[in-house]
């Protein structure tokens, strides 16, 4: 019996320190992040799925330098079919709500492209300007966190897929 409330006690105390353990940490360290992205055809109005990968580096919990591509995915139109990426470089700023859940905004720079491809055309239509982005992260651990956010790349473009981008993923921390 005693082994039993030596052992209960033993394991209580565990489990408060690992409850305490800050989820956050003013650590310097970098992180990898892949999602998945969503961003809504011009023509048509329908939304494709396309991938992002990025990376980033921690100075402290508020403050962090980001860069990533995003494949805005293939959508077709009028006869032929769009594909379209984006890529970036910001700054973020995270406000943490809590140890586990934080929001986030990001400002920078990006350059994006939009191709149509059809059998008597192919265009080419390119932007360099302002990117923001809007977030919330959820820290599941020290290493993992979820991430929702919504994304601006540039102005509204003339063919492919819009400046707006819904993208939901997770990253890892170095």
């Amino acid at each position: 019996m005693k082994k039993l409330i030596v052992a209960l006690i033993a394991g209580a105390a565990a489990m408060t320190a690992a409850q305490a353990q800050n989820f956050t940490t003013d650590q310097p360290h970098a992180y990898v992040g892949v999602g998945v992205a969503s961003a809504k055809n011009i023509q048509s109005d329908d939304y494709k799925a396309g991938g992002k990968i990025y990376g980033g580096y921690e100075f402290n919990r508020t403050w962090a330098a980001e860069a990533g591509y995003t494949d805005f995915g293939d959508h077709d139109a009028a006869g032929g079919t769009t594909k379209g990426n984006g890529t970036y470089i910001a700054a973020k700023a995270t406000a943490p709500v809590n140890d586990q859940f934080a929001v986030y905004g990001k400002v920078g720079v990006q350059h994006s492209e939009r191709k149509f491809d059809s059998a008597a055309l192919n265009l080419k239509d390119t932007d360099t300007g302002a990117y923001g982005a809007l977030g919330v992260q959820y820290k599941l651990n020290q290493k993992v966190a979820l991430t929702a956010e919504y994304e601006r790349y540039g102005k509204e473009k003339d063919l492919g897929a819009k400046a707006n981008v819904w993208t939901v993923g997770a990253h890892y921390n170095f």
